[in-house]
């Protein structure tokens, strides 16, 4: 028998719910690290603590968003006021330009902001019948949420903070410091979406739920296979993941101006603006296809296919990155094709193994616990694997493939990334987590009468 079909009005509403929480993290997410590094003139160290510091909401929101949403407060409310006291923190990171009191900011809204992540996905699969021929229709929205402001700041960036001439120097300075309006943009979209919460289909915490404490009873779903494994794998995925979003924006910026001036790079860059953050949104692109398509294979692949891939795509991306120079000496392929092509398989790690991954948790978790489970799962990837992953992406592994080039007038030394040694760490990590995957990962799917006669034993 065929699952009931949510309203349009309904997936509607979401869908717009989708895109604003994905547009108010897309607009500066993908250009944080080379303002902190190209502007604020941060340490690598400094870089690494901000964005750890920002994941911390990751960890405090399974033990307070999860609890307040499955017990206590309608979930709309509470993403409603989550996104206001959100806006007016990323309004103050603008202007914050030093270390300390951009760190404290940025825990605090990792704090406030982090938590909507899992309840965006929780009020979603509550009001959607069918997860896989609807969840994925209303979720391809924050994709397009974060294209468009992705774009949006890089074609600001290319009118507004681009300087004529052909002083790199000058015009990364002018981009780096111009990169401060994305957090204004994302502001202001906090504000809109906070009020827009308010609108949102009535999501009230369950009415019999199995045990007070709604976190601890997700831990214990966690403990049956499959979650233990996918929990185990959340951690070393969000850490390639973090590579990508620490580095790309950089890696890409450096390639669209050393390009600078060919018909090929012009046209690129009338369409993407500069900075990096619009070239990233080509992922974005790519996610909503492959997103599009899960719905149409979901019940023909299983889940373990559909992971195992999203892992090759990682490699493959990390893979492109690091050996870029090679290919283009070996094949004359443009460099800034190679990279988007590189960049076009994020739609692929996103949508195979992070989606697929927040629709196994609610599909293994009973549903007097299922907005604390999927804040649980956001502990791990979004917490505790960015936590590590920054500092691996910045301290640990950025600073060894830093590469003193020389020394400027006043004595100071210059360096550069070598992006070799830096993506070749993350390709391994895939290729190594790949093979647990396929030993480790059950390939049966428990059905949901399973699922539950397990939660009551």
């Amino acid at each position: 028998m065929d699952q009931v079909q949510a309203p349009t009005s309904v997936r509607t509403r979401l869908s717009v719910m989708m895109f604003l929480q994905y547009a108010i993290w897309g607009a500066w997410l993908p250009i944080l690290y080379p303002f902190l590094l190209g502007h604020r003139k941060f340490s690598l160290d400094e870089v690494g603590a901000i964005l750890a510091g920002g994941a911390a909401g990751a960890i405090v929101g399974p033990f307070i968003a999860g609890q307040v949403a499955d017990r206590y407060f309608a979930t709309e409310k509470f993403l409603g006021i989550s996104h206001l006291v959100g806006a007016v923190l990323v309004w103050f990171l603008a202007g914050s330009d030093s270390f300390w009191p951009f760190m404290m900011i940025s825990v605090v809204y990792g704090i406030v902001y982090a938590p909507t992540l899992a309840l965006t996905n929780s009020i979603s699969f509550h009001h959607l019948p069918d997860r896989d021929a609807d969840f994925g229709k209303v979720r391809v929205w924050g994709t397009v949420g974060w294209i468009v402001a992705g774009i949006a700041v890089g074609q600001w960036l290319a009118m507004k903070h681009t300087p004529d001439g052909d002083d790199a120097a000058l015009i990364a300075a002018a981009q780096n410091a111009g990169r401060a309006d994305a957090f204004t943009l994302s502001a202001i979209l906090g504000v809109v979406m906070g009020v827009y919460c308010f609108t949102l289909p009535h999501t009230p915490p369950a009415k019999s739920p199995k045990s007070g404490n709604a976190v601890l009873e997700a831990i214990r779903e966690v403990r049956r296979a499959p979650l233990v494994t996918l929990f185990m794998l959340a951690v070393p995925v969000s850490i390639i993941h973090q590579f990508y979003f620490v580095h790309a924006s950089g890696f890409l910026t450096e390639i669209q101006n050393r390009a600078g001036g060919s018909a090929l790079a012009d046209g690129i860059n009338k369409v993407f603006g500069v900075g990096g953050g619009g070239l990233m949104t080509i992922g974005q692109m790519t996610e909503i296809a492959v997103i599009a398509c899960i719905p149409l294979v979901a019940k023909k692949i299983d889940r373990k296919t559909f992971l195992a891939i999203g892992l090759v795509a990682y490699g493959l991306r990390m893979a492109i990155f690091a050996y870029l120079e090679q290919i283009h000496a070996s094949t004359g392929i443009p460099e800034v094709v190679l990279a988007i092509s590189g960049v076009f398989f994020h739609g692929f790690c996103f949508g195979c193994f992070i989606f697929v991954a927040f629709m196994i948790v609610d599909e293994e978790t009973t549903s007097d616990v299922r907005a604390s489970t999927q804040n649980l799962f956001n502990l791990v990837i979004v917490g505790v694997g960015i936590i590590v992953g920054s500092w691996f992406a910045t301290s640990f592994v950025g600073s060894w493939a830093t590469e003193v080039v020389g020394v400027d007038e006043a004595g100071e030394q210059i360096t550069q990334m070598n992006y070799k040694k830096l993506f070749s760490v993350p390709l391994w990590i895939s290729v190594f987590y790949l093979v647990n995957l396929i030993v480790f990962y059950p390939t049966r799917k428990r059905s949901a009468a399973e699922i539950e006669a397990a939660a009551g034993a």
